[in-house]
């Protein structure tokens, strides 16, 4: 036997559309910047402080296309630390940047990873692109630079850089097309003291 067909009130109606709505509308989001920023984590280090973070993406067709044609592909990474001042705009305590070149060798046929003057190179893209999708333990801030008393916060961002393309391209570009890569978030940091280092035990 069936049962009776309840009938929806038009707020349950309308509230179940309005959850569908928001989820349409984060799910198109997180598709057009195209990065899923699956960790982002700082704490204080002995020599300051330190960020952690690690993304999840795919690399665009037309940039795939690019950079088989020989044009390097950029990646950048932007740290602001910055101190909440209730009396006066916040201040910017420090900035730090990472930047990765990837190219494609046709020679070797190998991709190859540029960052810090360090170089590595892969067999697959998926290898090379696995390489810069994050970093851990990033120092961005020296340790005289926070205040154990302070309230701080830092602005990330990661992208794929299309301003560091060939001059031509970046014109043929237009809206980015193709090539809309980023992710940006804002972490409010609950900073404890670093751990002191065990002290040295007497020899006997």
């Amino acid at each position: 036997m069936s049962r009776p067909h309840r009938p929806v009130s038009l707020r349950s109606w309308w509230q179940r559309l309005t959850l569908v709505g928001a989820l349409l509308v984060l799910h198109g989001w997180a598709l057009a910047q195209g990065v899923a920023l699956q960790l982002l984590n700082a704490e204080r280090a002995e020599d300051g402080l330190a960020v952690s973070f690690s993304t999840r993406f795919e690399l665009p067709k037309p940039a795939e296309e690019a950079l088989l044609k020989g044009v390097a592909v950029y990646f950048v990474a932007d740290v602001q630390v910055l101190r909440s001042r209730w009396y006066w705009r916040d201040a910017r305590i420090a900035t730090a940047s990472r930047t990765w070149r990837l190219t494609w060798q046709p020679l070797t046929r190998q991709y190859r990873v540029s960052t810090g003057g360090l170089h590595q190179s892969f067999d697959t893209l998926g290898e090379a692109i696995a390489s810069l999708r994050g970093v851990s333990g990033w120092r961005v801030a020296d340790s005289k630079e926070i205040e154990d008393d302070g309230r701080y916060y830092l602005e990330f961002s990661y992208k794929l850089d299309t301003t560091q393309l060939p001059r031509p391209m970046q014109i043929g570009l237009g809206g980015n097309h193709g090539w809309t890569l980023s992710v940006e978030r804002n972490l409010t940091l609950n900073l404890e003291a670093a751990p002191s280092p065990p002290p040295n035990k007497p020899q006997p």
